[in-house]
């Protein structure tokens, strides 16, 4: 099933191209149109989308600025589309609408989903959904990272399973090796942070503080402090409330409420309601006989103890000493006291916990290797065959001694695991470093991809390769730019059977000048410029039936009236829709 990413692009002011809209389907996507009209502006326009370099020399001369507007169908659940929610984009029914603008002073901005986002975001989703091969612009299986990722899919289940069982113990062996490293390069500070907490515990220990004891101190504090007081204000208020001794004429609360009862009492009997008042009087006089005894007490037992007080505040002092060390109060000191006991226990145990550690990750390293030795035995076996698919594939594209190979090799670090004999370094997808090289022609030495051919060669190999990984590599769009340079006849015809070919799977647009791979696509947009020079919205349109036909005609013998290059135009087609 064909993934369908790209829907449309509309693009002004950008080099010729005026204002012009490019409308996109699944499948084999052809741009097709005469030298200099505009073709590689549709690859230029997309670079923009998926976060390229802004150059002001594209604005188109008298613009301010040049705009790429694009609608882009992210599939569900992809990581391309949790980057974009992130980033705060919003979906339109189902799409992204990304936008790019550049000034003519070469400023830029881009949108995604309606928000204002960085330019990195629109490179990050570009990994995920669009391959460029061209000349300018290579992409996807060019990264390193990306060629072992292509390695590991195209070996399927040889190098998932053990890849999987790999990945763990090397997260627990990371792990291990952390808290390991955190032990032992910080023992100096660890073992000062154990003897910090064992004598703040012991200062603790040696005062004993009990819970709530500093507000019981202080409350205790306060009434010692101002015991003479306190004893003369009861004295006084008790011989209001019941009288004093030494002053037998003098008219105390008691008594008047006494009074106040019995003449009540004469006549409760007439009045109910005045009964109830001598009643709440009698209760009275009982609530002022309990007070004027407890204020009577009270003055007996308070003794102004200058001992005690002082006691009191050394203790005070005491408590004070620590909550300015280890916490706002008796409370915040016994809680720094929990935790760093727990805390001293741990640091204690370092060396029992070091043997542990150390024993683990020795342990864990000698699984490592014998899984990181299975890993490239895996891909080794898998890279000759993925090789040797790619080089069938170039024959048939012109290239007919290229020769492709893959190189597995590892860095040797004595920190490293073991593989053949050697100690390597090792990451989290094995140790091993994957690279793709070519050997254009006999003779000739095999070198990187990026560095052993020329642009139009390297678009052959990256489609050489897209075919024969056609299915697992996740991008689900590629665009081919100059994938037929220098190259034409039967070559072409097999460049466009071969797009044809990954177009099942993917969605595929290439530009193009040859007839041959033009045929094969599904649908063809002629880019055309009008009289001015420039290309306008109705520049880019698609070709159906009879315009297919005279366009074909003019990329075979530029006559599109020839009625050879018209047969065989029409040829072309047919045996390009037999093919498929």
């Amino acid at each position: 099933m064909v993934v369908f990413v790209l829907e449309e692009m509309r693009i002004r002011s950008l080099g010729v191209i005026d204002d012009a809209v490019v409308e996109l389907s699944p499948g084999f996507t052809a741009v097709t149109g005469e030298t200099g009209a505009g073709k590689t502006m549709v690859v230029t326009s997309l670079g923009l989308l998926l976060g390229g370099r802004a150059d002001a020399a594209l604005v188109r001369i008298g613009a301010r600025n040049a705009v790429v507007e694009g609608r882009i169908t992210v599939p569900p659940g992809g990581s391309a589309l949790l980057r974009a929610e992130e980033a705060g984009a919003e979906l339109d029914d189902g799409a992204l609408l990304i936008s790019r603008t550049v000034s003519a002073e070469g400023r830029s901005r881009a949108h995604l989903g309606g928000r204002s986002v960085p330019v990195g975001v629109l490179a990050e989703l570009a990994d995920e959904l669009v391959a460029v091969h061209g000349q300018t612009d290579q992409q996807g299986l060019l990264k390193l990272s990306r060629q072992r990722a292509a390695l590991d899919r195209y070996a399927g289940d040889a190098v998932a399973a053990p890849l999987t069982k790999y990945a763990e113990a090397y997260r627990r062996l990371r792990a291990v090796s952390n808290e390991l490293d955190e032990i032992t390069t910080r023992a100096r500070e660890r073992a000062q942070e154990a003897d910090m907490l064992r004598y703040g515990l012991d200062e603790i220990a040696a005062v004993e503080p009990r819970a709530g004891e500093d507000a019981e101190l202080a409350e205790e504090a306060e009434r010692l402090g101002h015991a003479e007081a306190l004893a003369s204000a009861a004295t006084v208020a008790h011989a209001a409330l019941a009288g004093n001794p030494e002053d037998p004429e003098g008219v105390d609360a008691a008594t008047l409420v006494a009074g106040a009862h019995r003449a009540l009492e004469a006549v409760r009997s007439h009045d109910a309601a005045l009964a109830a008042l001598a009643d709440r009087i009698g209760e009275l006089g009982i609530l002022l006989g309990d007070v004027a005894g407890e204020l009577a007490g009270y003055a007996d037992d308070l003794d102004a103890d200058p001992l005690r007080l002082a006691a009191v505040e050394e203790r005070r002092a005491a408590l004070t000493a620590l909550t300015r060390k280890y916490g706002a109060g008796v409370a915040g000191v016994l809680t720094w006291a929990e935790e760093g006991a727990a805390r001293l226990l741990e640091l204690d145990g370092d060396d029992e916990r070091i043997g542990e550690l150390t024993a683990e990750r020795d342990s864990l390293r000698r699984e490592l290797s014998g899984m990181a030795q299975a890993l490239t035995d895996a891909r080794t076996e898998a890279a000759s065959r993925f090789a040797a698919a790619v080089t069938a594939e170039l024959a048939s594209l012109a290239m007919p001694h290229a020769r492709v190979s893959f190189d597995i090799r590892q860095t040797e670090d004595p920190e490293g695991v073991e593989v053949d004999g050697r100690t390597v370094a090792y990451g989290p997808s094995g140790a091993d470093e994957v690279e793709l090289l070519l050997a254009p022609h006999p003779g000739a030495p095999a070198r990187p991809i990026a560095k052993g051919a020329s642009g139009g060669e390297l678009s052959r190999v990256m489609l050489a390769v897209e075919v024969v990984f056609a299915g697992t590599d996740p991008v689900p769009t590629y665009l081919f730019d100059e994938v037929d340079a220098g190259v034409g006849g039967k070559a072409a015809v097999e460049i466009g059977r071969r797009l044809a070919k990954l177009a099942k799977s993917a969605q595929v647009v290439v530009v193009t000048h040859l007839p041959q791979v033009a045929a094969f696509a599904d649908r063809q947009l002629l880019v055309e410029k009008t009289n001015d020079g420039s290309v306008t919205r109705s520049g880019v349109k698609v070709l159906e039936g009879e315009e297919r036909v005279r366009e074909l005609s003019r990329m075979l013998a530029g006559q599109e009236d020839s009625e050879t290059a018209r047969a065989h135009a029409e040829e072309l087609l047919a045996a390009a829709r037999a093919d498929g």
